[in-house]
């Protein structure tokens, strides 16, 4: 069997291992440590380090080795944390997803930087070792108890356990449970393996096998699913049976153990005439029909297989999933065809296809809601990657900061949460190095000397929100302004402060005193907003000076499918996203004014609104210029409200989305493009790009003739 087939599976569990090996170290306590998050840090190194052994990654297997037995140390009590161990353990994590990625791309990893790692962590081993660790026993005659009424060595009261030991079994340490790991149908190379990850995990007292079954008796305190989830990084639980052997008596002398098997009767009656206190069965008994009363079967253990199925997950490619919303939108289309061809005939003719026609569309939307939630991922795979990077860079900058976050469980498609990774990321950094001031000035200023960062995701709409906010300095106008003059650009002390505050999204601009490795060059905020817009989302800023600062990123929930709005200007179709309609009206001659040039203003309970007209943006031949003829649509765009002027409204409807760059390019004022129930091509409007492109009276030609080929 070619095992590197099996090479992503250990990937993405590895990636998830150390994923949660990071955010348990950056929640542990040092002065009070959980036995229970050192314990499921060692257990993410341990399972780690058993599938990179099993498909040979030899590198990260001793990496994850020598941090393994810091852990271990750690965990019983031999080994004192400091806040230093932390650092030095979460620099080995980091390396060992270089070194992760370095095989996934079938690359070699760094040898200096293993190297490094290694010789940190055994300057650890040597320095904070405790030195009165109790030492093992070995095997020398020290070892044997007094000899029993038959000669044999005994326990602490003569009582032979029924045990034969191969030539290198120890015995437990006192108190230490034993445990009885049948390994079925596994391979000789792969036995080893898993025998010496047993030893890894306690004392092997003995090993017995054949050809069907391996059986292993162990003395360890862990925990029968950890040994499991050790084992099933090689094999299947199926293949895996662990009994306690809890009526043994242990004892701090030696011992000699049977291993008894179906298949080996003849070689248990060889054994000299002893109390059999626990008999080992052969695990093949396990799989027949039990006999015995229920609580005698229930004290011999457990199966994998006999533990109740908790829900689980599958691992699904993406393109997978991309094909079936691809046939999904389809579907979607093909019924919006159906219905329009439904309605253009005569209900009491066609009434039964007219009722088959809301079958489909509401079975559509069922089964298109139930595609979409496969490509749905919580936020905390985005938040979580924030403690380390803040704890990290608050220590750089001698920063106190606090992390607050809220709305883990909010969903986002996974093709956009992936893109939203880095624009937070500099946002986050920005909020520090710009934001969160030193804790002497903060103490000055009558602040607490901690800062607070808070992320936040929640739905609003058809829409998700997330916020960055911190209680730092806010932004500072005047500076800003000063700024933006040396840059050249054209800017008056009459700008409002949203538009002084979009300032620092332009190209090169940034208000640092000077270029660190954090900050100062002016690369980061034109990138955030400019990635930002192509996901079909908008930037928003809100500050205070001396209270802080709100970045608030607005993204549809999925690039997939779209709520909207079909308008009509001319003999044009466009689609408006639903969400960023607020209403619609027809204006009267008393609801508009003019300004100085071309520009126009409707008036809306007591609320002026700038008026964009659709045909003048995209040169419509045919649509209707007096507004009063027409229809006016507010929408939100850029965190105000404008009009814009249409001829007519057709209607809401599902539509599905199809890149415009990828099959076209790139137009001013569109996010993107539709098919039509009739075949014809529809763009999708981009509402913030709109109000920009109707103040400067820009009239660009966008026309829908056809030309565009979207399949």
């Amino acid at each position: 069997m070619d095992i590197s087939e099996f090479y992503d599976t250990f990937f993405e569990e590895a990636r998830e291992l150390l994923a949660e090996m990071e955010k348990q170290l950056l929640a542990l306590d040092v002065e009070t440590p959980d036995a229970e998050q050192l314990n499921a840090i060692f257990r993410a190194a341990h399972s780690i380090k058993g599938g990179a052994a099993t498909f040979g990654f030899s590198v990260l297997q001793e990496t994850t080795h020598h941090l393994e037995n810091l852990l271990d140390h750690a965990r019983r009590g031999e080994l004192v944390l400091r806040a230093a161990h932390i650092d030095r353990f979460l620099e080995t994590k980091d390396m060992l997803e270089d070194q992760l990625e370095a095989y996934r791309n079938a690359q070699t990893p760094d040898p200096e930087a293993y190297a490094h790692i290694v010789s940190v962590l055994k300057q650890l081993a040597e320095e904070e070792m405790l030195q009165h660790v109790p030492a093992k026993h070995d095997s020398s005659e020290s070892q044997q108890g007094e000899p029993d009424a038959d000669g044999e060595p005994g326990g602490e009261q003569g009582a032979p356990l029924a045990v034969d030991p191969g030539p290198d079994a120890v015995p437990g340490a006192e108190g230490e449970p034993r445990m009885q790991i049948s390994l079925m149908f596994v391979p000789d190379r792969d036995r080893e393996l898993l025998i010496e990850e047993l030893g890894n995990l306690g004392e092997v007292l003995g090993v017995q096998g054949d050809e069907q079954v391996c059986t292993v008796v162990l003395a360890t305190t862990v925990a029968a699913d950890d040994i499991e989830a050790v084992l099933c990084f090689v094999i299947e639980p199926e293949q895996i049976l662990i009994e306690p052997l809890s009526d043994v008596a242990p004892s701090a002398g030696s011992c000699r153990l049977s291993v008894q098997a179906v298949e080996a009767v003849e070689a248990v009656e060889a054994v000299p005439a002893v109390e059999v206190s626990a008999p080992v069965r052969h695990p093949m008994e396990a799989l027949e029909p039990p006999t015995e009363p229920a609580d005698r079967r229930q004290s011999r253990g457990r199966r994998a297989t006999d533990v109740p199925q908790e829900q689980g997950s599958i691992r699904v490619g993406v393109d997978k999933v991309d094909t079936i919303i691809n046939l999904v939108g389809e579907l979607i289309i093909t019924q919006s065809m159906l219905e329009q061809t439904a309605c253009a005939s005569s209900p009491l003719d066609q009434a039964a296809l007219v009722s088959g026609i809301s079958q489909l569309q509401r079975n559509a939307r069922d089964l298109q809601e139930a595609v979409m939630s496969v490509r749905m991922m919580p936020m905390d795979y985005v938040f979580s990657r924030f403690p380390r990077l803040i704890r990290d860079l608050a220590g750089r900058l001698g920063k106190q900061v606090e992390l607050v976050s809220h709305g883990h469980d909010t969903e986002l498609d996974k093709s956009l949460i992936e893109r939203i990774i880095d624009p937070l990321t500099h946002l986050v950094r920005n909020s520090l190095d710009h934001g969160i001031e030193l804790p002497d000035v903060r103490q000055a200023q009558g602040k607490s000397a901690q800062g607070t960062l808070t992320l936040s995701a929640r739905h609003q709409g058809g829409n998700i929100v997330i916020e960055v906010m911190d209680d730092g300095a806010g932004l500072d106008r005047a500076r800003i302004l000063a700024k933006a003059r040396s840059h050249g650009m054209a800017v008056d002390d009459g700008l409002s402060d949203d538009e002084v505050w979009q300032l620092i999204f332009a190209p090169g601009f940034s208000t640092a005193q000077q270029v660190s490795d954090v900050s100062g060059r002016g690369v980061g905020m034109d990138v955030v907003k400019r990635n930002i817009q192509a996901m079909g989302g908008h930037v928003e800023l809100a500050s205070r000076k001396g209270s802080g600062t709100t970045t608030r990123i607005v993204l549809p929930l999925t690039l997939a499918i779209l709520e909207g709005m079909a308008i009509r200007a001319g003999e044009e179709i466009y689609i408006l996203p639903l969400s960023a309609v607020v209403e619609s009206l027809q204006p009267t001659s008393d609801m508009l004014f003019s300004m100085v040039g071309s520009d126009r203003l409707l008036k809306v309970r007591e609320e002026y609104l700038g008026l964009v007209a659709l045909h003048e943006v995209f040169d419509v031949p045919g649509a209707r210029t007096r507004p009063e003829e027409g229809i006016v649509v507010v929408v939100q765009g850029k965190g105000r409200q404008y009009a814009l002027l249409v001829d007519e409204l057709i209607g809401q409807q599902q539509v599905v989305v199809k890149n415009l760059e990828k099959n076209y390019r790139k137009v001013p004022g569109v996010s993107s493009a539709t098919i039509l129930g009739d075949g014809r091509v529809s763009l999708i409007l981009d509402v913030h790009d709109l109000h920009r492109l109707g103040r400067q009276g820009g009239q660009l030609a966008a026309r829908q003739d056809g030309a565009l080929a979207l399949a």
